[in-house]
């Protein structure tokens, strides 16, 4: 991301509080600043609709076999979410953050 901000242009990173975006290890480049979400707030980070959706339709009540099951039910949702995109716009749409 750094590197597609412009030259002399700053970028603000909007993150949920998940601890990878919080560990003092995380080296933020000069270019950049985060903004943390408040915590237990789905409703700002609407890939939170779209993990749930995903659940909901090809991931609960599964019984995996094992790591390389899992992994591969799992990008077979990916893969059906984004032969959706309608979907994903419609899920990842806030109305309030639109009505201006």
């Amino acid at each position: 991301i750094s590197q597609a901000v412009d030259e002399g242009a700053h970028a603000v990173l909007i993150v949920d509080q998940a601890g990878w975006h919080v560990t003092p290890k995380l080296k933020v480049p000069d270019n950049i600043t985060l903004l943390y979400l408040p915590p237990r707030s789905p409703e700002l980070n609407p890939v939170e609709s779209l993990w749930q959706f995903m659940r909901e339709n090809w991931l609960s009540n599964r019984i995996f076999k094992d790591y390389d099951d899992i992994v591969s039910h799992c990008c077979d949702a990916w893969n059906k979410l984004v032969a959706q995109p309608w979907k994903i716009m419609s899920m990842g749409m806030r109305d309030w953050a639109h009505r201006f």
